[in-house]
């Protein structure tokens, strides 16, 4: 507080006592200055403030004898503690200064675009309150090895590599990062890239923001998949007038009609977004194929690359692609935590390098103490055992969720393919699965309904999700039966 700005209206008909005496109580009885804390010394504030010591001492004496502050001889003065206890604090006690309706600014109406959107996966912000969090996309603290990032990041604050994250580097990235991204984490999935090649991102969204800001103008015919990824309809929606939806069946995005006269198509092929259906190898060559005669670039979101544990996992697509037309993006906020905000994209070396431009003028480049802890995490093999654990762990919980919904809910649930972390379902016909969630909430039980997954209204209104990433295997079981006595209620 000592380093809080005053000011005070020199041109108020209020003398500057008062002025002080009002600045001081509001500060109070909003929060910013905690009972027993010290107020700044009369010579601090007078400095401050530009006025006499003796303002400020005798607007201090006020506010004793008016029982807000204490004087302790030799220490100054501090907040009462019983004057705050007759205070209605926090933020609501600051009473906005009142405006009149001319001095008020329209913000919308000076908005070139409205972002805003309540279309969006339902999830309430308290879900990990509730004991049966069937939400996607979350890390399990019990999973994660806490002990081993821990010694990473202090590896990282030390003296040895405190160029790494101290350094502002402008449009570069952490070469120890870039460097295990191609030769760790790209090989597995077929890809064959360096590390000039990497672009590294604040997670997979920042990295489908950069590509679609660069690559996708007013006029340009773009392609996603249906139902597909909110966020990123939201996204596209606001840079063309040209988007449109791609339906997608048991082996992927389809080819066809849809994808004639496409600039640029965005998909999920190792697992689609939501439904985990995984796109088939003779599907992946016919789309490869297909873009060829197109002319089309395809955007490779392969956002949970690390969670294939049932059978062999297919190449990525752009593993098959001789073109250099595919864009791998991806990410580790399934595996490492959603929180950390680190993604990548693999590209062409030309493309990679007008993206670096672009994320520049947006961002620089990602904290570099989060890319350094990031890169020993990988160099050290703590990634390796991390993807171990997570193949382990999710495949019980995937035959455990698959048991308890062939029980409770038959023939709903779309099983993974290759893995992943979620569910698909599908209800019988006339549930409203946004309604369903509702009355699940009150059972303790988060789902995500699938009406926002889809760009036609009204579609997927007896979709939801379950995720099973941050659920004990214990209360899946439990869990599903509520979510089946939650349906038999409606």
């Amino acid at each position: 507080m000592r380093e809080t700005l005053f000011h005070l209206e020199r041109s108020q008909p209020a003398t500057l006592q008062a002025q002080i005496r009002e600045v001081l109580t509001r500060a109070i009885a909003a929060g910013r200055l905690q009972p027993g804390e010290p107020v700044p010394s009369t010579r601090a504030m007078a400095g401050q403030l530009g006025v006499s010591r003796n303002t400020v001492t005798l607007a201090y004496q006020a506010l004793v004898s008016e029982g807000f502050l204490m004087a302790r001889e030799r220490s100054g003065y501090f907040v009462d503690a019983q004057a705050v206890d007759g205070l209605s604090t926090g933020p609501q006690a600051t009473e906005p200064r009142p405006q009149s309706a001319e001095a008020g600014i329209d913000w919308r109406a000076r908005m070139v675009e409205h972002c805003a959107d309540d279309r969006l996966v339902f999830r309430p912000a308290d879900w990990q309150r509730h004991p049966f969090p069937f939400v996607y996309g979350q890390v399990d603290a019990q999973v994660f090895p806490i002990a081993e990032w821990r010694d990473c990041v202090r590896q990282a604050m030390g003296r040895r590599w405190l160029d790494a994250w101290t350094l502002d580097r402008y449009s570069e990235d952490d070469a120890l990062l870039t460097e295990e991204i191609a030769r760790r984490i790209l090989p597995r999935r077929g890809i064959s890239a360096s590390p000039s090649q990497v672009l590294v991102t604040l997670g997979a969204q920042n990295a489908l923001y950069l590509i679609a800001a660069l690559l996708v103008g007013r006029n340009t015919p773009v392609a996603m998949e249906e139902p597909g990824y909110p966020d990123l309809r939201l996204m596209l929606a606001r840079r063309t007038d040209a988007l449109r939806q791609v339906s997608v069946d048991h082996d992927g995005v389809m080819v066809g009609a849809a994808l004639e006269g496409a600039s640029i198509l965005f998909c999920t092929p190792s697992h689609h977004y939501p439904t985990t259906v995984t796109m088939s190898l003779e599907r992946r060559r016919a789309l490869l194929d297909a873009a060829r005669r197109e002319s089309l670039v395809i955007v490779e979101d392969d956002y949970e690359f690390e969670a294939n544990y049932i059978g062999a996992p297919l190449p990525a697509l752009k593993s098959l692609d001789e073109d250099g037309r595919v864009i791998y993006v991806g990410s580790f906020s399934k595996s490492l935590m959603p929180g950390l905000r680190l993604g990548f994209i693999a590209a062409d070396e030309a493309l990679i390098a007008e993206l670096r431009a672009l994320r520049r003028l947006m961002l620089r480049h990602p904290p570099g103490n989060n890319q350094r802890a990031a890169a020993l995490f990988l160099a050290n093999g703590h990634f390796d055992v991390l993807v171990r654990r997570i193949h382990r762990t999710y495949r019980e919980r995937w035959q455990v969720m698959s048991e308890a919904l062939e029980r409770h809910l038959p023939g709903w649930a779309r099983s993974p393919g290759f893995g992943g972390s979620s569910y698909w379902l599908t209800g019988a016909e006339g549930l409203d699965a946004a309604q369903l969630a509702r009355r699940a909430l009150d059972e303790g039980v988060v789902i995500e309904p699938g009406e926002p997954f889809f760009a036609q209204a009204g579609a997927g209104r007896r979709n939801f999700r379950l995720g099973f990433s941050s659920i004990p295997a214990d209360r899946i079981p439990e869990g599903i039966a509520r979510l089946r006595a939650a349906c038999d209620a409606l």
